[in-house]
């Protein structure tokens, strides 16, 4: 391919001739650098999407959407109803404690009835007294609503206080069934009469004046012989001139004899409680008939016993 330049000016001509790839070349070069500078100007457009394509863009967003959606709806279902069995169950535990507390106070009203305590000494019925001088919050402080755990700590210091109070009740309670289980009262006998009392008297064997350290009880022979007072039994066989002796160790430098007994019915080391039936009333040791010969001996020395069984029981 030839290519002829005309000068005007001069009247003259140029050829040039052209390779088999110049033409291509050029007219690339020609043709692109148009082209490529629209295009660098924004000016050719870009490749459109298809409104198929857009749909089904549309379609896996709101897919996943409503996935996570209802993920979310259904943790918040399940988050509620453990949140519904957490607050029942908190329910039930109130009522429980509050009850507990009903409970609590009747049976401490009762003990205290029983007790016999002063009124008020025990006051179950209204909250525990409480004071202190007045410190006023200012305006800058918060204050806080009491929470439901607020309301659980005050039912749970309440069974406290009320624990703590049956716990003295009780001590005061077992204090007073220990002195009244070792308390000396009452007639060592269920039936019969009181024969002979204590001190000077004539002996119903020599007939002359002698000291009678006890009291007699007589009755029919066999009949029961009966503990005036809980102890631990220290002897229980036979003993110059008291026959089958019985003897009761009360603590507290006191202890009782029940002698002329048919049988024992307890051995040394028992532990008895008041109104036990320890022995069976007989004839035994020096006797004239079916009697229990009982003596009181408070730190060591005997004691005239009718000022003990005239005395009221607790």
């Amino acid at each position: 391919m030839k290519i002829i330049l005309v000068n005007k000016r001069y009247g003259g001509t140029r050829t040039i001739d052209l390779g088999r790839w110049t033409l291509p070349v050029v007219a690339l070069s020609v043709l692109g650098i148009p082209t490529f500078i629209f295009a660098a100007l924004g000016f050719l457009p870009t490749p459109s999407i298809s409104s198929k394509q857009i749909k089904l863009l549309s379609t896996d967003v709101q897919n996943v959407w409503s996935d996570a959606l209802a993920e979310q709806e259904n943790d918040i279902e399940l988050a509620r109803q453990e949140a519904e069995s957490k607050l029942e169950a908190l329910t039930l535990k109130v009522a429980e404690l509050q009850a507990r507390i009903v409970r609590l106070d009747a049976l401490g009203e009762r003990l205290t009835n029983i007790a016999k305590l002063d009124n008020g000494e025990f006051d179950f019925s209204d909250p525990p007294a409480l004071g202190g001088p007045e410190n006023n919050l200012s305006v800058h402080d918060e204050f806080d609503v009491p929470t439901f755990s607020v309301m659980l700590d005050d039912l749970a210091n309440r069974i406290d206080n009320r624990q703590h109070q049956l716990e003295v009740l009780e001590a005061l309670l077992a204090n007073q069934k220990i002195e009244s289980d070792v308390f000396i009262a009452g007639r060592p006998i269920k039936k019969g009469w009181m024969s002979s009392r204590y001190g000077r008297r004539t002996d119903p064997f020599t007939g002359r004046i002698a000291w009678h350290a006890g009291v007699d009880f007589a009755g029919k022979d066999g009949s029961d012989v009966i503990a005036v007072a809980s102890g631990v039994v220290t002897w229980s066989s036979d003993r110059y001139g008291y026959g089958n002796l019985v003897e009761i160790n009360h603590g507290n430098g006191y202890k009782t004899r029940y002698a002329h007994c048919k049988e024992n019915l307890v051995k040394v080391g028992d532990v008895v409680k008041k109104g036990q039936v320890i022995a069976l009333m007989g004839s035994s040791g020096r006797s004239t008939g079916p009697h229990v010969h009982f003596e009181v001996f408070k730190h060591g020395r005997t004691v005239d016993p009718s000022s003990y069984i005239h005395r009221t029981r607790r």
